[in-house]
């Protein structure tokens, strides 16, 4: 029996947002962990999960003028973090539009927004489960898809 097999895994809810201005998308550079990350977080009690992908949103990026337009859906998703705790994180994700591209706060420190086209947001971004919100973020803004998909 190895270490992890005596660990609880962590199960927990996120959502977040992939957000589009201009027909490019926001992605977070996270130099310190070499990442480029789509903005989301926890949701805290009592916090709907529209409401937690806006607040975490304005919080990691600066961006606060966002409005939700599709909910794109829930993905699970599993990982080992380096210390070896096995996670479980149900993920929602929402299909925002920013009303200015002026940040309204200075966002977190170990963030620098970027704006890229989908293909480069696709290419660049650092895990597979971010890349498929943003296929179907773009395929809904181009007309493809329809939003509220689940996948697991």
């Amino acid at each position: 029996m190895s270490a992890t097999d005596n660990q609880q895994t962590v199960y927990y809810v996120a959502a977040g947002g992939v957000v589009i201005h201009q027909n490019q998308v926001l992605v977070l550079n996270r130099p310190g962990r070499n990442e480029i990350r789509l903005p989301k977080g926890h949701i805290d009690p009592g916090e709907t999960a529209e409401a937690a992908a806006l607040r975490e949103v304005a919080e990691e990026s600066g961006y606060t003028q966002l409005t939700i337009v599709a909910d794109l859906g829930v993905q699970i998703v599993r990982f080992t973090t380096p210390s070896g705790q096995n996670v479980v994180r149900r993920e929602q994700y929402f299909l925002m539009e920013l009303a200015s591209p002026t940040r309204d706060g200075a966002g977190e420190d170990q963030f620098e927004p970027l704006w890229l086209t989908c293909a480069e947001a696709e290419e660049q971004l650092t895990y597979e489960a971010e890349k498929e919100w943003v296929r179907r973020a773009c395929a809904v803004i181009n007309g493809r898809s329809a939003p509220n998909q689940t996948s697991r």
